[in-house]
């Protein structure tokens, strides 16, 4: 009985995870169609202002995802999101936007899209700095959301915080979502579907940096598309198309700064 009910659980699993990238794909699309009307239905507006309704129309998005959540009983993957929406603004580069900019530009954007995929690809992956020795003590510790264990005050042996680390006194947390102790404990990212500790920091702010250089530069680029657009394309269809997937990924790319920030406050 015990063997059934762990294959059964095993199957659970890989199911959920469907489910779960499944309602993300759908989300980002969601998210991504109702962005682009924000330029179609304001065209003359500035860029204030379609900020300004882009940002209602995410936290509408956001309403409706939480509705869904609770209806179905199956939330959205966070890494899922991330990745399709970066999916989707490099899709809209191809199609639309590298028309428009160098052939140098054009190599260096795909690069800064290519290290995007493969630096969230490897922070999921990455070990932060999970602590193996299973100790009492910790096991009491575990109860809050987030424990800090200080060695010299705790009674806990200080080879259980540091193992490698040069640094004698080194924290290490309890993290509520991966039910791990993890060393140098920084923060949970959701975004990124992993703890932030001793050994993914690094990563981890070079993976934000590369972020705001590829929103940066893709702002820069798809910002033309409201001139060009006329040149490029012959049917008034296209032209309107064009500049409103241009504006709309332009805005969304803007809107995403807030949370990047460094210190992982808004990660």
């Amino acid at each position: 009985m015990l063997g059934f009910a762990e294959d059964q659980k095993n199957r659970r699993v890989p199911t959920n995870l469907i489910a779960r990238c499944a309602i993300s794909f759908v989300s980002a699309s969601l998210a991504q169609f109702t962005l682009s009307m924000v330029p179609r239905f304001f065209p003359a507006s500035s860029l204030p202002v379609l900020l300004s309704f882009s940002a209602i129309a995410l936290l509408a998005m956001a309403g409706v995802g939480k509705l869904c959540k609770r209806l179905i009983r199956v939330r959205a993957s966070a890494p899922a999101l991330v990745f399709f929406n970066i999916a989707f603004v490099w899709g809209i580069y191809i199609g639309v936007v590298r028309r428009v900019i160098s052939p140098l530009m054009d190599i260096l954007l795909n690069a800064e899209f290519l290290m995007l995929m493969i630096g969230l690809c490897s922070i999921l992956s990455t070990d932060p700095g999970y602590v193996t020795n299973e100790s009492s003590n910790l096991n009491k510790l575990g109860g809050s959301s987030v424990s800090e264990l200080v060695p010299s005050t705790c009674g806990i042996p200080c080879e259980l915080a540091t193992e490698d680390s040069s640094i004698p006194l080194q924290r290490v947390r309890y993290c509520s979502h991966c039910k791990k102790y993890v060393k140098g404990f920084d923060h949970h990212c959701p975004a990124f579907g992993n703890c932030i500790g001793q050994e993914n920091h690094a990563l981890f702010i070079i993976l934000l940096f590369g972020f705001v250089v590829t929103e940066a530069s893709y702002v820069t680029c798809s910002s033309q598309i409201r001139t060009e657009a006329q040149i490029l394309y012959k049917t008034e269809s296209q032209i309107s198309l064009s500049k409103n997937l241009g504006i709309s990924t332009m805005l969304f790319c803007l809107l995403q700064v807030p949370w990047q920030d460094p210190a992982g406050e808004h990660v």
